[in-house]
């Protein structure tokens, strides 16, 4: 009795063949090409909410946000239900944040509390979009707003959240915010003394001594107003202005402070 020859399927002879032949075959193009009938070689694409996680990952690791966020925005679009896709929610508003575009961060970490309001990474989400704001700051003769929502944005997470990993850098962005509006207020009473409308500067030295009493430059402020209501206010020429206007003590302090990688987010690091 003749013994029965083992019956291999089409892909699996198919498969033993081109890998015996793979030493013999040569080029790039070649090899791709075989890898390809595997599912493998350049052209080869996760398939699974897994791979496309690792893949996303990969990218954002190197610095690659563009690109990450479109294989974050895969995992979202195809696997919803997968355990992987708050974590993909997560990474795109980080993606957007280092890509600085901050309005669209803020949104996306705006998203991701509203969907996830009990999540662990929360705290780490708050403090984002605080950071959102805060890194809208710009020169003190600016709109102030992105100080503004700074303030309330790190002030909420200080309420709903007394103790966390964020609690110092938080205290002390709403410090450095708060620093940038009262020199703001003193940039702003300095231009109206610069044109001898002295009520105008007066009302603008008076809101800054009572709300920023803390800042360095309260007591500049409290020297002007002083000279402002003895009816010998500080008359200046135009070049007494260019240091006012360009303002690098700012800057520096918004670009001094680097953070760490802290909690459970993962995420931004400054």
């Amino acid at each position: 009795m003749n013994r029965a020859e083992p019956k291999h399927g089409p892909t699996v002879r198919t498969g033993i063949l081109l890998l015996l032949l793979l030493p013999l075959l040569g080029g790039c193009a070649v090899w791709d090409n075989t890898l390809a009938l595997f599912g493998l070689g350049r052209d080869y694409r996760p398939t699974t909410a897994e791979g496309l996680v690792m893949e996303a990952m990969d990218l954002y690791n190197f610095g690659k946000y563009d690109k990450a966020f479109q294989k974050f925005s895969e995992i979202g679009d195809n696997y919803p239900f997968s355990q992987h896709s708050m974590l993909a929610e997560l990474k795109m508003a980080d993606c957007k944040y280092y890509l600085k575009e901050y309005d669209t961060a803020a949104g996306l970490y705006a998203e991701f509390e509203d969907n996830h309001p009990t999540n662990e990474a929360i705290p780490y989400v708050m403090f984002q979009i605080g950071m959102c704001h805060f890194r809208k700051i710009d020169t003190i003769d600016r709109d102030p707003a992105g100080a503004n929502d700074a303030i309330e944005a790190f002030n909420r997470l200080l309420r709903s959240y007394p103790v966390s990993p964020y609690t110092q850098e938080a205290s002390d962005r709403i410090a450095r915010a708060r620093n940038f509006l009262a020199q703001h207020e003193l940039y702003v009473a300095n231009f109206y003394l610069r044109k001898e409308e002295f009520k105008q500067a007066e009302r603008r030295l008076d809101y800054l001594i009572e709300n920023y009493p803390e800042s360095p430059v309260s007591e500049e402020g409290k020297t002007l107003l002083a000279a402002v209501r003895s009816d010998n206010p500080p008359r200046r020429t135009w070049r007494d202005w260019i240091p006012d206007i360009s303002l690098p003590s700012w800057k520096n302090i918004k670009e001094s402070v680097v953070l760490s990688p802290a909690g459970t987010g993962g995420g931004p690091a400054n």
